[in-house]
């Protein structure tokens, strides 16, 4: 008698899978952002209204807070519909979008592109977490979670190469855009017919089919003592964390009188590979660590984000390249261990049905706050102030932030999900 066929999702290696097609969505979502820094000057040229610091800070906080505003929405459609699809559709109207910014000619044309792009975003990623989280038990959580968060940060260096395009006579910041959204068009159909919803807690494959109660409301979550706890940690540290991925190729341009592309990839480059190490260390130390303690992830986390105060320290002192370059490794460092860790940390405190809502809210909380720290930073730098003085105060609320999560107590993980 024949073996009943077993699907796709039941096979033992597809969380592998999976998270190897989620890694270049990843990849893509982070390329648009990072270039857009990185191809400040050539954008600013071509687009005359753009007049002042603040005004680009408003460019970059215009994505943060539409995406920090849908992403407990995105979260909570994920938490109760077709992951598959949400992640699908969020890949389409990427590109459309990144399409759209290659074509902007005013201010206001590039504020609405960018505000549409985190229309976009904020249903990505709180879903591709939560669905790997479905996938990966506690043995492998902190490991996927990591290795997917290193696609994002090889889009940002990507992105940081992107200085060299927009000084390119042959191709230019419009023509970045325009390339890399047709191919996320390419990319979603392979993702589309390879994807698939976790069968432990599978739902009907169409949007917007499941009855409310299938997942926590958001409600319930805001009175989770461990979960408001998160969110702040998941904040703080994160507006440190923006100021660097959005402000440094100029930094770095400005203060040592570099060209655009070697600026946005000494901004870049190396702390993104440095975060790349910490995420992929971090996960496995955190989960040998949990193994031993259900605070394990929480105290490879925090061990990251104590790596940001001497790293801030330097880049803001920093009176050569070589020695900026030096800080930003570390801030890299402290960086993959934080951010591969928020997702599962998570997990020891929300149920699987409310992890995307969850995550969606803080995004929420964390972007808005990155938003108005752009705005500030740009504001601040309008006013010349100094940068040793901006960078210690964004150290002293990351510092701050270490002291909350030592407050959360975690539930001991189970081997599944």
């Amino acid at each position: 008698m024949d073996k009943p066929k077993t699907s796709l999702e039941q096979q033992p290696f597809y969380p592998w899978l999976l998270l190897a097609l989620l890694i270049p969505v990843a990849l893509l979502n982070y390329l648009d952002r990072q270039m857009l820094a990185t191809m400040k000057a050539s954008v600013s040229m071509d687009i005359p209204s753009i007049t002042n610091k603040a005004d680009w800070g408003m460019v970059l906080a215009s994505f943060k807070w539409t995406y920090a505003a849908l992403s407990p929405f995105g979260g909570y459609i994920a938490d109760r519909t077709s992951k598959r699809r949400v992640i699908g559709w969020s890949l389409l109207v990427w590109s459309v979008v990144t399409w759209l910014t290659g074509h902007a000619t005013t201010f206001q044309e590039l504020v609405c592109a960018r505000a549409m792009m985190g229309i976009s975003e904020a249903f990505y990623i709180p879903t591709a977490l939560a669905l790997i989280a479905d996938y990966h038990t506690g043995s492998t959580r902190s490991q996927a979670i990591g290795l997917h968060q290193s696609g994002i940060y090889l889009g940002s260096i990507l992105g940081g190469f992107a200085g060299y395009v927009a000084d390119s006579p042959e191709h230019g910041w419009q023509w970045a855009f325009s390339f890399c959204g047709m191919v996320g068009v390419i990319y979603a159909l392979p993702l589309m017919a390879l994807l698939r919803n976790s069968p432990q807690t599978k739902k009907q494959d169409s949007p917007f089919s499941q009855p409310a109660s299938a997942g926590e409301p958001p409600n319930s979550l805001l009175r989770n003592k461990n979960f408001l706890l998160l969110t702040l940690y998941f904040t703080l540290p994160a507006i440190a964390g923006w100021i660097v991925k959005d402000w440094m190729p100029d930094i770095l341009r400005e203060k040592f009188a570099l060209g655009q592309g070697k600026a946005g990839v000494s901004a870049i480059l190396f702390v993104q590979i440095a975060s790349i190490v910490g995420a992929v260390a971090g996960g496995i130390l955190a989960d040998r660590w949990s193994r031993a303690s259900p605070r394990g992830r929480i105290f490879t986390s925090a061990t990251g984000v104590l790596l940001f105060l001497p790293a801030l320290f330097t880049v803001g002192n920093a009176q050569t390249l070589a020695i900026a370059v030096t800080g930003l490794t570390v801030f890299g460092i402290g960086w993959g261990l934080f951010d591969g860790n928020n997702m599962p940390i998570l997990c020891q405190i929300v149920g699987p049905h409310s992890r995307a809502t969850g995550y969606g809210i803080m995004n929420l909380v964390s972007t808005s706050c990155g938003g108005f720290g752009d705005w500030a930073f740009g504001a601040l730098r309008d006013r010349e102030v100094p940068l040793p003085v901006i960078f210690g105060a964004f150290g002293g609320v990351a510092l701050l932030s270490v002291i909350l999560v030592l407050q959360i107590k975690p539930a001991q993980e189970k081997a599944s999900p």
